[in-house]
């Protein structure tokens, strides 16, 4: 069973979210914060982190500049869900691999579509580019 990592201060994108993807066979942890996230981590190994941008605390583009900086040999893939489109809220994540940019309000079978696309790939090398 793969396992997904959600992070999002918003209470109800984590209930819809977890329950759409455990309806699809997936096992789901939630954080409502990036620190959360970032202790979550240090235990567990997801195969995938769905993270929001705007969260207190920790925000999700200083917990994905963590993760390179510190997990720089992290297998996961990163889903950044974001309201902000415009390319100049986006610069930061150039240098950070397996990321990929999901607009809100999500689409559940756009993020599906995704999640099991990567989970198609056959070899550890996959990347986003």
């Amino acid at each position: 069973m793969s396992n997904i990592l959600i992070t999002d201060d918003e209470p109800h994108v984590l209930r819809v979210l977890k329950l759409s993807l455990e309806k699809e066979g997936y096992a789901v942890e939630t954080c409502s914060n990036g620190k959360e996230a970032l202790a979550r981590l240090e235990q567990s190994h997801p195969d995938i982190l769905i993270t929001d941008i705007q969260m207190p605390l920790m925000t999700g583009e200083e917990l994905c500049k963590h993760i390179n900086a510190h997990m720089p040999d992290r297998k996961f893939l990163i889903f950044v869900l974001t309201s902000r489109t415009e390319i100049e809220h986006r610069e930061w994540s150039r240098d950070i691999p397996n990321l990929l940019f999901l607009e809100k309000p999500v689409s559940i079978r756009n993020l599906l579509d995704k999640i099991e696309g990567y989970f198609a790939q056959t070899t550890n090398s996959w990347r986003v580019s």
